[in-house]
Parts: structure tokens; sequence; C-alpha cells
């Protein structure tokens, strides 16, 4: 039996990846979507939460049995899980650290196996300091001192940038990176001090 291919969204449940599985499942596709629900709500899929394409496996990534499986059939993969939020980056960094280096190289690891092409998903932050108007991804990066949490958090999401393109010049994985800015909008909760 031939199963259709379908998409993985991680982060799937959560105010941004919502929006993508909505937008995923108008364009056709059958979405996967791979969430522990620490940041995000099966609240947020609701619209679409009874769509025969729609799979919703609550687990972290690095949790799910089965990842492997399901990577070897996507035909994309959407990495947006992680731990986010100002007050959980204050109040809970290793936790922090460990969710966005450990889940990321899970989800790297399974995608390469198939080379599967990868959307990571990160953070404006890993700009650091600057006083430039624009920013460029070939711009030198100034961080901040290690004991202000703001910048593991940055680093963190920086170091899942190097490993997505370790994973691309290695093992010819196909990755794609975005640096998100404060995004706003329908679903976003003020929990973890978000916006």
């Amino acid at each position: 039996m031939i199963r259709p291919r379908h998409v993985i969204v991680t982060g799937g449940a959560g105010f941004i990846g919502s929006h993508l599985v909505e937008r995923l499942l108008t364009d056709g596709n059958a979405v996967v979507v791979i969430d522990d629900l620490s940041a995000g709500s099966l609240g947020n899929l609701c619209a679409v939460g009874k769509h025969p394409r729609l799979r919703v496996i609550e687990s972290k990534v690095s949790t799910c049995a089965e990842l492997p499986v399901l990577a070897a059939e996507a035909e994309a993969i959407y990495h947006l899980a992680a731990a986010v939020g100002v007050e959980l980056v204050v109040k809970s960094p290793i936790h922090v650290l460990e969710t966005n280096l450990h889940e990321t190289e899970v989800l790297l690891e399974a995608a390469a196996a198939h080379r599967v092409p990868v959307l990571l998903a990160s953070t404006s932050e890993v700009y650091g300091k600057s006083q430039k108007a624009a920013f460029g991804e070939e711009d030198d990066l100034l961080i901040g001192p290690p004991h202000q949490a703001r910048w593991s958090y940055a680093c963190s999401k920086l170091m899942d940038e190097f490993l997505a393109l370790a994973f691309a010049k290695e093992r010819a994985l196909p990755v794609v990176i975005v640096r998100l800015f404060n995004t706003v909008g329908p679903r976003q909760t003020g929990r973890y001090g978000m916006v």
C-alpha cells in the first residue's frame, strides 16, 4: 500500500505553526504536526482539528517514536518547535538551551537520512547587538555577555543555524533558515512573557 506523502510541522499547534498548518491544508497538503504543547495549544488548530489530511502527534520531536518513518515519507519539514518567550528564557535557561539544541539535532538527523528539505525557524536575536539600520546575513555578530539569559537563547538558535548549515554541507540536506522578528497576531498568548 502506497501512503500519501505529507508535510511535517513541528510546533504546529503554536501561534505561527497553526497558521502555517491551515495554509498547508488549504493548499491541498497532508500535514503531520508534532508538538508537545508546551507553548502551543490544540485550541489553535480547532478550525482544522477534524480535517482528514491532518494528523497531530502530541510529543517532543526527540521522543516521537514515529519520527524516522514520518521523515522518510515527508515532502518537507517546517521546524518551528522551540523553547520561546522572555519569561521562559530568564527563568529556565537550561530547558531553553537543551530544547532548542537537542530537538533540532534530532530533527535534522531524521531529515538527513532521506534528504527531506527543512525550513528552520530561527530568530532575529541571532543578529545580536548592532547599531546598523538594517541587518544582513553576512554581518559579523556581537553577542552580549553569557550571564544575560537573552544571549543564551540567541546562541542556542544560532547553534541551530550552524548545525543546519553543517548538515547541508556534509550530508547534502536541503535547508532554508528564516530569522523571524517580533511577530504578533491572532492566537498569540502572553504566556512566558510574549507580547
